[in-house]
């Protein structure tokens, strides 16, 4: 069997298997914006000093940083009460995208916030109600902090 053959330098024409991949289309979304996330145990025990609120889904601890650094960071945490480390890490996908969707348009600049799953809850509710559980809770944490 003979390996496709290289684009061709001289008329730029891409081989037929990768031209189908390389097309872009039109009306593709744009790639979602990575999320700074937090990875240190101290960054986690900071934000747990913090403000917390707790929804139907999860609870949410948000804390104000006093530093230069401007950007929004997310941690993402399940218990072993969630279940095994497939429903922790079932959990933990879904609260990433809900951070993705909620936290780049609500957050706030110099904030870190830490999602922690519930048990039979985060994994087993709509991902609509997910989204607007954290948009609830970061309204109530950012209302408490104004005060």
């Amino acid at each position: 069997m003979t390996p496709p053959k290289a684009p061709d330098q001289t008329d730029g024409t891409l081989p037929s298997a990768a031209s189908s991949c390389a097309e872009a289309t039109p009306d593709a979304p744009a790639p979602a914006k990575a999320l700074a996330t937090l990875t240190k145990r101290a960054e986690f025990l900071r934000a747990a000093r913090g403000d917390k609120q707790g929804t139907a889904s999860m609870m949410v601890q948000g804390h104000a940083r006093h530093d230069d650094r401007a950007g929004v960071r997310v941690g993402f945490t399940c218990s072993k009460k969630v279940g095994n480390a497939v429903a922790r890490n079932r959990a933990k996908r879904r609260l990433r995208e809900a951070a993705r969707a909620v936290i780049a348009e609500q957050g706030r600049p110099g904030w870190d916030y830490v999602l922690i799953g519930k048990r039979d809850a985060t994994a087993a509710r709509p991902f609509d109600a997910l989204k607007s559980d954290l948009a609830y809770a970061l309204r109530k944490l950012h209302g408490r902090a104004d005060t």
